[in-house]
Parts: C-alpha cells; sequence; structure tokens
C-alpha cells in the first residue's frame, strides 16, 4: 500500500516540477495565503524567535521578516519540488557558485574538504555543486534517513540528480574512511545548525542571543581526517535566485591551537558566520525549527557530573529524584 502510494506522489511531484518556475511561484503565493494567514504554520513559534533573536528592530519590521519568512518558505518547498526535473543548464543560472576555483585546486592535488553550511536559503540547491566542480572529486552530504524507505529513497533521488551522494549519518567515518583510503578526494557538506540529543551536547555558545548546543561532530570529522574547511555564505539577490560565495576557514581542521579559549574553533567560526548571514538576509532562515528547545538549566539538571552521563529520563521525574518539585 505505502508503495502505492509512494508512485502516486512521486507522479504528482514530476508533474508539478514540469511546470515553469514562474507557474510554481503563482502555487507559492497561494501556499503563502494558507500557510501564513489561514493555518498559521507555527507563526506563534516563528514570531518568538524573531522577538529573542532580533530585541533591537520594532514590532514593525520583525513582522515584515515574519511575512517574508512565510514568503521565502513557501518558494523554498515549490523550488525543491523544480529540483526534481531542472535541467543543469537551469540550475547552474539559478544557483551561483563563486570562489568555487579554490575548491578545485584543493580536489585536485587530492586533498578532502569539510564544507559548513546551515538550513539558509536553499540547501538543497547546493546539491549542483558537482557541475562546478567536475569529476576532480566527490560531492557529498550527511543525511538523516527517513523511517519511511520510499519517501527516503525520493529524497536521495533528488539530491543526488546533479552528481552529489548522499551519506547516511551513520555510516559518515566508514565512508570517509574509504575514500581516504581509494586516495579519493572528497568535498563533504554539513548541515550543522541541528538541535543535538542531550546526550550529545558537549559545547555551547551565544548565537542569535540564545545560550545554544551546538552539534561538534563535524569539526570531530574534519580534525581526524585533516580535511581543510570552507564555509558556503548563500544569498538570495531576487527570487529564483542564488549565490553561494565559498569562503575558506582553515587549511588543515587538524592544525588548529585549541589549547587557549574554546576547544571548538571551526564550531564557533561556523556560527558566527552563520549568524551574519542570517543577520543580512533573516527571512531566509528556517525560523519554523524549534533550535532553542533545549536550555541550558535542564542540561544542567539532567547531567550528572559523577558518571558524566544524561538522564534521558522524564524532567518531572528527574526533577522529583533530585527533590527539587
Amino acid at each position: 500500500m505505502m508503495r502505492v502510494f509512494y508512485y502516486i506522489v512521486f507522479s504528482l511531484l514530476i508533474l508539478l516540477s514540469l511546470l515553469p518556475l514562474r507557474l510554481l511561484y503563482v502555487l507559492s503565493d497561494f501556499l503563502y495565503l494558507m500557510v501564513y494567514r489561514v493555518v498559521g504554520y507555527r507563526r506563534g513559534l516563528v514570531r518568538r524567535h524573531l522577538a529573542e533573536c532580533f530585541p533591537e528592530k520594532g514590532d514593525d519590521e520583525r513582522r515584515k521578516i515574519e511575512r517574508a519568512f512565510y514568503h521565502w518558505f513557501c518558494d523554498y518547498l515549490v523550488e525543491t519540488i523544480k529540483l526534481s526535473t531542472m535541467s543543469q543548464r537551469q540550475i547552474k543560472r539559478r544557483m551561483v557558485f563563486e570562489g568555487h576555483e579554490a575548491i578545485i585546486e584543493e580536489l585536485a592535488a587530492g586533498k578532502s574538504i569539510g564544507m559548513y553550511l546551515g538550513h539558509y536559503c536553499n540547501w538543497e540547491w547546493i546539491t549542483s555543486l558537482p557541475l562546478w566542480t567536475g569529476t576532480v572529486g566527490v560531492c557529498a552530504q550527511i543525511y538523516h534517513p527517513l523511517e519511511n524507505v520510499w519517501f527516503d529513497r525520493l529524497f536521495i533521488r533528488i539530491r543526488e540528480r546533479f552528481g552529489a551522494k548522499c551519506i547516511p549519518m551513520a555510516e559518515t567515518l566508514r565512508r570517509l574512511i574509504k575514500y581516504k583510503q581509494e586516495h579519493q578526494p572528497i568535498i563533504l557538506g554539513y548541515i550543522s545548525d541541528q538541535i543535538p540529543f542531550w546526550n550529545n551536547i558537549h559545547h555551547w555558545l551565544d548565537f542569535m542571543h540564545h545560550d545554544t548546543p551546538v552539534l561538534t561532530g563535524a569539526e570531530r570529522l574534519m580534525s581526524q581526517l585533516k580535511h581543510s574547511v570552507y564555509y558556503a555564505d548563500i544569498t538570495r539577490p531576487k527570487r529564483g535566485q542564488y549565490v553561494c560565495r565559498i569562503v575558506k576557514m582553515a587549511d588543515d581542521a587538524s592544525k588548529l591551537d585549541r589549547s587557549e579559549g574554546s576547544p571548538w574553533p571551526l564550531t564557533d567560526a561556523y556560527f558566527r558566520l552563520l549568524e551574519a548571514s542570517i543577520r543580512h538576509q533573516p527571512e531566509c532562515y528556517l525560523w519554523t525549527h524549534n533550535r532553542w528547545k533545549r536550555s541550558h538549566e535542564e542540561f544542567n539538571l539532567r547531567y550528572d557530573e559523577k558518571t558524566g552521563r544524561v538522564d534521558l529520563g522524564d524532567i518531572e521525574d528527574i526533577k522529583r529524584r533530585k527533590g527539587i518539585i
């Protein structure tokens, strides 16, 4: 039954993607009215995030960002649908990379690369990078497999259309070591602004006026494998047009000085760059993502200093055991 449903959805998606992008943007405008005006999808969460992240702005300015965000969010949805059948010529015209020559040189010299990006602008269109780098190295991205195997296949098909490879998170280290043993240079994208699970929290930093738990796995891997490091600084000059400026962060992640200050200098630098990108075009960040749902206060309650473990149980039970309630 699920297989039949998959083929129905797949067929509808393909039919929609065959429409010109200008018509899909008409659909996006309709979606905006439904998602924002009628349903109010996570509008309270978005409003709270904007108030906390931009306290210096007035209500009118934050409402303007809010409306612009929902317009962009609906555009992102139809742009991802369009990715299913976009030609190479069209995607190269609409997703432009600047500074990719440096990446080509490193890959040609046998050097592997890690690239930080976030849930900002159209991160799905970043999978067209192989069209700019050619065949000198493998372009790949880490992803979370979906529980439904059929829809997992659908998203892999979309993301691998232009030559990028999808690596399941659980297989990341094994696949990277395999590429290294085969002397195959790789550029691997890390969307590192996701929420870590309680037991994966090892570092906190200030991000958008929030005390924020962050993932450090990308920096661990890049340091272990001695990758050079870049940041994808994306802007949206106009509707349906993105520019990705590739910014060098480090020549070798393993050689950074971690003896003073933060033990995670690359992670800190990444979030500073991401915040600068967001402040440049705040409407293009994924504000519907509940990014700050884990507080430092709750982490301290869950963390046991004696064992170094994090209690993943119900927080109310933890409070009762500790005599707080």
